[in-house]
């Protein structure tokens, strides 16, 4: 015999199962975390103030489904402090998986890489190279020859470089080795970073390669990255590590604070989806990471404008060699302290200026090595602008005098003075030195002054 729900029966059904589900929805959510989250030792105590707050109702309240996923939201990320933790309700989602791209064929994979990367040389052999996308280790052994014929190879003709990561929103992290070892030496090696990924409890280093297909770029030429609210991943990792190692100058804004690897997971028998970041960066060059924060940059500027600025801090740098030369000629040929001279030069020769970004910058780096090297505050290097008009500078304690009698002595008055202590202790103060020409009465009235009838105290 066929059974019937009453109707009344069933509307209470429907009711208790409508304002019990969030609990369920809660403690299955608490599991992914637990099994997901890349920072398991912030977890602690999670489960016990989820049962707290399930006795105490205030979850199953909230009914309508997308106010519920604000609310956990909310209090998923002001717990764990993590902005990145994010609940959605998504009925209609179907979950599709991102294609991995060492399994594209060849000449998908080849039309990807040519699409990502752009190669310019500029004026005064400034390359200029721009990379949407940081390629991983796979992808990098599949296409090396193209990879280095195309790219690496004709970069590493150039003066100076521009690596443009203004729009690289997407990457591997493997690559990252790769793009540090071409702009660092093979030895000794850097350990860039370390990654910990949470799904399958593995932590791996990043270091740099002690050989790699093509030439490298090396240390000794001026590189300037550029950055923009979109860089986000991989490339923040590259900005991140060069800015730091003291290999480039970043120039643009502050980059998007991504994740190494960030999964949105379906919450179990739901329409709900919890976005948790699943792997963690470190720099062990900083003990920080760019991730959440970003990259910022050592020089501010409008995305827009941030290849314009590279190239004027180029230049700017590109005179650096020129002008230390020709301080340490100026050092080597008019500096009085001849003892001190032989380490002046030698600081000079060896200075590292891969920070100067600016010739005021410049100035101020000169002149405190210079100062503290020589142990005399005399020694200033200035910056005069092209339109500044050069001033000579005299000594002010060698003024030309008056001729006139009355003249000199006001003159006198005024910068000697001359009085007898107590216990017929002398007091000559003299705040100005005078140039003699010939004839002047000036000696006279200083003899009168000093050694006439001074008045007592």
């Amino acid at each position: 015999m066929e059974h019937h729900t009453p109707p009344l029966l069933l509307m209470l059904l429907l009711s208790t199962a409508s304002s019990s589900f969030q609990p369920a929805l809660v403690i299955e959510m608490a599991k992914i975390l637990s099994e997901n989250y890349c920072f398991p030792e912030n977890l602690f105590g999670m489960q016990e103030a989820i049962q707290q707050a399930i006795n105490r109702g205030e979850i199953q309240q909230i009914s309508d489904r997308k106010t519920l996923a604000s609310v956990l939201t909310n209090r998923v990320q002001g717990a764990l402090n993590d902005p990145r933790l994010t609940v959605s309700y998504e009925p209609n989602t179907v979950p599709v998986m991102p294609q991995m791209l060492p399994s594209l064929p060849t000449e998908q994979l080849i039309r990807l890489v040519r699409n990502s990367v752009k190669l310019d040389i500029l004026d005064n052999n400034v390359g200029y190279l721009r990379m949407d996308r940081i390629f991983g280790e796979e992808t990098a052994a599949k296409l090396g020859s193209l990879l280095r014929d195309d790219i690496w190879d004709k970069v590493a003709n150039t003066s100076s470089l521009i690596l443009d990561l203004r729009y690289s929103t997407a990457g591997d992290m493997s690559g990252v080795s790769f793009i540090i070892s071409y702009f660092s030496d093979p030895e000794p090696l850097i350990h860039v970073e370390t990654v910990y990924d949470r799904q399958s409890n593995i932590t791996k280093e990043l270091w740099t390669m002690p050989s790699i297909k093509g030439e490298r770029y090396g240390k000794k030429k001026d590189l300037i990255v550029l950055t923009s609210k979109r860089t986000m991943g991989a490339a923040e990792a590259v900005a991140y590590a060069l800015k730091n190692l003291k290999r480039a100058i970043t120039v643009g804004e502050r980059s998007a604070g991504g994740s190494v690897k960030v999964e949105k997971i379906r919450i179990p028998q739901s329409a709900f989806y919890i976005t948790v970041p699943v792997a963690r960066s470190v720099s062990p060059i900083t003990g920080h990471s760019w991730e959440v924060s970003g990259v910022p940059p050592t020089i501010n500027a409008n995305a827009k404008e941030a290849v314009a600025k590279a190239k004027s801090l180029l230049a700017v740098r590109g005179a650096i060699p020129n002008v230390v030369q020709s301080i340490a000629d100026i050092i080597e040929r008019f500096y009085a302290f001849t003892d001190r001279v032989p380490a002046l030069l030698e600081h000079l020769k060896t200075t590292d200026f891969s920070t100067v970004v600016s010739e005021e910058d410049l100035v101020v780096t000169l002149n405190q090595d210079l100062q503290t090297l020589s142990e005399d505050p005399r020694l200033i290097i200035k910056y005069m602008p092209d339109n500044a008009d050069a001033v000579e500078e005299g000594d002010p304690a060698l003024d030309d005098v008056p001729e006139d009698y009355e003249s000199l002595e006001a003159l006198v008055d005024s910068t000697i003075k001359v009085k007898i202590l107590t216990n017929n202790t002398g007091y000559l103060r003299v705040d100005k030195f005078f140039k003699l020409s010939d004839g002047t009465k000036l000696e006279t009235i200083v003899a009168k002054k000093v050694w006439g009838a001074p008045q007592r105290y």
